[in-house]
């Protein structure tokens, strides 16, 4: 089969169907690697201590797309 036959024919399933097919293409270039969730909770557990110690200040969410946007447009 050839790569735009292909793609035609992926082009043409319901939607759904083609986010499986995005879905899993993407997991093929980027394997999750095991243990992921987990590190991830560890880190969230870790800046929530920060926060709740008071070692590090929360910031809202506005004033950091604020300041992304005003270093964007120097």
């Amino acid at each position: 089969m050839r790569l735009q036959d292909l793609i035609d024919e992926a082009s043409a399933l319901p939607v759904d169907e083609r986010a499986l097919v995005v879905e899993s293409l993407l997991k093929s270039l980027n394997p999750i690697e095991a243990g992921i969730d987990e590190k991830w909770a560890e880190v969230a557990k870790s800046r929530l201590d920060e926060l709740d110690s008071g070692k590090v200040n929360p910031v809202r969410g506005d004033e950091v797309f604020r300041k992304i946007r005003s270093r964007l447009h120097k």
